[in-house]
């Protein structure tokens, strides 16, 4: 036997057929499974709380005295068998460690549900004898089957991950392959086995062979439904963008009140600087900036009951603020060589130096279309230009912001009086008014807007319409 491994873990759900495959490993020589060893009700199997002379308290508060003893006890190469809610910290463990043999069990999702629903209806879970059979029909029910398959497609794309990160890879097996012995003995040959079955475990036995129409007494309701399911996700929008971080250094906090403000960059900020100022009663000297994860830690412990917020502001407007601040004008936020790269790379039709009085509209709205265009492209991973926290997708901001604080509001700016005076009560305080944010220059948002402007920017940001429901842009 290899020492490729040091053990090995069988990822599965209900109803796959773990217990026949775990039965069919343990007749190969120097291969031991322990069955759901990290259930959280029982130890291997129902009501068994002891293992290996580890009981369920010591297990339950710290697993890796279990997997040790696993790995020192066991005469070969021992494994157990892994659902999606076991112990989370034991799959951590795994998925980390490439000195665990990966198995990755499927089944068709129907099946298992169906299997499961017959199984609760009847009460048997595991068939040693036909003769002791029972059967039911069972109703489909479509939001509880989309619950089923939402789960295991976390599951499986959790497993994906682990390994695609840590530069490891599985031996997958679906549930019709089980009965396989060249598919049994490549498995064996996978963990280090060099042994090959002349036959498959007699144990369990299949406990419901029948048609799924037999099995399911609203079959044409559940072929309507899953008929409705998108199986290939041809709905999703594509995600390319990089994620991003928390940008810690960017927070702003009041000076005495209990309240931080986490802003997504192109978003509000001059009127909300003006608000937290005036809750200190307009000190806006003392509003508190640089943080980082350090400070910010302290600065949440010497505010008891603080808050934290963050502004979504409408796609259209965000992204104008963008083009104006960082590439059309010229200032201290300009992004030059972005500015260079723009011009000379991508022919965006804006001014050498900064516009002046022949500056027109229509200069403008094609500047700003042009932009739009770009930005399409590169949050789409089509440009060599980095995607830059000023026209990120807001939901990938969002991401970022909660790694760190998740913040306690989401507001938008077009309620944002409305959301600052319930901040501003939740903390015992009078909520003082809300400035206007200044307008953009040289040309204002409103003298451009049109429904092709609209367009554009949708087509640049669907992700954050169809998360957010923005509507087209009401000036």
């Amino acid at each position: 036997m290899s020492n490729r491994f040091d053990y090995f873990t069988i990822y599965a759900a209900m109803r796959t057929g773990s217990n026949f495959l775990e039965e069919n490993i343990n007749e190969y020589p120097d291969l031991h499974c322990y069955g759901e060893a990290f259930n959280p009700v029982f130890m291997g199997g129902a009501k068994k709380h002891e293992m290996l002379g580890v009981s369920i308290e010591e297990r339950d508060g710290n697993p890796e005295i279990l997997l040790d003893r696993m790995r020192s006890r066991t005469k070969g190469l021992p494994g157990f068998r892994f659902f999606h809610d076991h112990d989370p910290r034991i799959l951590e463990m795994t998925l980390a460690d490439p000195r665990c043999g990966k198995i990755v069990l499927t089944r068709n999702p129907v099946d298992s549900y169906v299997s499961r629903k017959i199984a609760a209806a009847t009460g048997q879970w595991r068939l040693s004898n036909m003769k002791g059979a029972r059967t039911a029909q069972i109703t489909f029910d479509r939001d509880e089957f989309e619950q089923h398959l939402d789960r295991l497609q976390e599951f499986q794309l959790r497993l994906l991950r682990g390994m695609q990160t840590t530069g490891q890879t599985a031996y997958y097996i679906g549930y019709d392959d089980l009965r396989d012995l060249e598919v049994l003995d490549g498995l064996a040959a996978y963990l280090g086995v060099s042994h090959s079955k002349d036959h498959t475990s007699k144990r369990t036995k299949v406990q419901n062979p029948a048609p799924l129409e037999d099995k399911v007494a609203n079959f044409e309701d559940m072929q309507a439904a899953l008929a409705r399911i998108d199986r290939f996700d041809l709905t999703r929008t594509p995600n390319f963008e990089p994620r991003r971080a928390a940008t810690v250094p960017s927070y702003v906090a009041a000076a005495k009140a209990p309240v931080l403000y986490q802003p997504i960059k192109a978003g509000p900020g001059a009127c909300i600087h003006s608000w937290l100022a005036a809750l200190d009663g307009d000190d806006k000297a003392g509003l508190l900036k640089g943080f980082n994860q350090k400070t910010l830690r302290q600065w949440k412990r010497r505010h008891p009951g603080n808050r934290s917020f963050t502004v979504l502001r409408h796609p259209v407007a965000r992204l104008h603020r963008a083009f104006v601040n960082h590439i059309l004008c010229h200032g201290p936020d300009t992004y030059w060589d972005m500015r260079t790269a723009l011009r000379n790379s991508y022919g965006l039709p804006i001014p050498e130096d900064t516009p002046d009085e022949s500056y027109s509209v229509g200069q403008h709205r094609e500047a700003f279309l042009a932009f739009t265009k770009f930005v399409q492209g590169n949050l789409g991973g089509q440009t060599g230009v980095r995607v830059d926290a000023a026209w990120a997708s807001q939901t990938e901001v969002l991401h970022g912001l909660a790694t760190v604080l998740i913040p306690d509001m989401v507001l938008r700016e077009d309620s944002l009086e409305m959301g600052l005076e319930q901040l501003a009560k939740q903390i015992g305080m009078d909520p003082p008014s809300v400035p206007d944010e200044p307008h953009d220059a040289p040309v204002s948002l409103a003298e451009i807007y049109d429904d092709a402007v609209e367009e554009a920017v949708q087509a640049a940001y669907r992700k954050d319409y169809l998360m957010f429901g923005f509507r087209p842009l009401d000036l």
